[in-house]
């Protein structure tokens, strides 16, 4: 993998390393609408790769790849942020979907079924399975959902430390253990699903052979389940960061 002169070959080493962006760039897919294409998240992460072989010098091997993987996958998060992939029509509809979801439960004292919230929704149960798959890239926080009425800027209005790591602070507010617990009260299918890919880090295709379900099948489960977490989490936030803002003297 080096040349004569003892210098890193690139053009063998990134042979040696596109399946490792194809895989970090299925993995993704998962999380991902169908309107965001593979060959862009590839073409993005070779970016990361390219500039994982520049700055790494220790060596090629087990190490590299751990740090590869991280570039690669950085890279082509950064590509997705330049995009809105999710149309905010289908985010009016995912917010219905967890509006009935809250209600159900209330009424139910437990996790609705798919059924009851098409029902609930208006909506026939295929409608309503091809909203959940429609919305393959539906994540648990989004950065509007830290926006109040006035349209200030949450972390700004909440936390006095303008460096702070967004992703440091939810930890700090406890976000990890309730969702750890908010996972734990999945429905089963959608509990293991979620084991499955987030633990084993299995791809949906080898999901699917698991569950004995389609790819297509297993995205309706996976929004669904991300559904049901932020019905969970939607009111902990502020909560927590005024806590914290209490705590810390703000």
């Amino acid at each position: 993998m080096y040349t004569a002169a003892g210098q890193p070959d690139r053009e063998q080493l990134v042979q040696r390393f596109v399946p490792l962006v194809k895989r970090v760039a299925y993995h993704l897919m998962a999380r991902l609408p169908p309107s965001v294409q593979f060959d862009d998240l590839v073409q993005n992460g070779m970016i990361g790769l390219l500039d994982a072989i520049d700055r790494y010098q220790e060596g090629f091997g087990a190490q590299f790849e751990t740090y590869a993987t991280q570039r690669v996958r950085g890279a082509m998060l950064d590509g997705l942020r330049e995009n809105d992939w999710l149309p905010r029509s289908l985010r009016r509809e995912l917010r219905r979907i967890e509006t009935a979801i809250n209600q159900l439960e209330h009424e139910h004292g437990r996790a609705p079924s798919e059924r009851e919230l098409a029902e609930a929704l208006g909506l026939s149960l295929a409608d309503y399975q091809k909203t959940l798959h429609d919305a393959r890239g539906h994540q648990l926080v989004y950065f509007e959902d830290f926006s109040g009425e006035d349209d200030d800027d949450f972390l700004e209005r909440h936390f006095t430390d303008n460096n702070a790591d967004p992703a440091a602070i939810l930890e700090d507010l406890g976000m990890k253990a309730l969702l750890v617990s908010a996972i734990g009260d999945l429905p089963e299918r959608e509990k293991l699903m979620m084991a499955l890919y987030y633990e084993q880090d299995l791809n949906l295709r080898e999901i699917g052979e698991v569950m004995g379900v389609s790819e297509s099948r297993v995205c309706q489960l996976h929004s669904q389940a991300i559904a049901r977490l932020r019905t969970r989490m939607a009111g902990e936030v502020p909560k927590a960061a005024k806590r914290r803002k209490e705590r810390v003297g703000g």
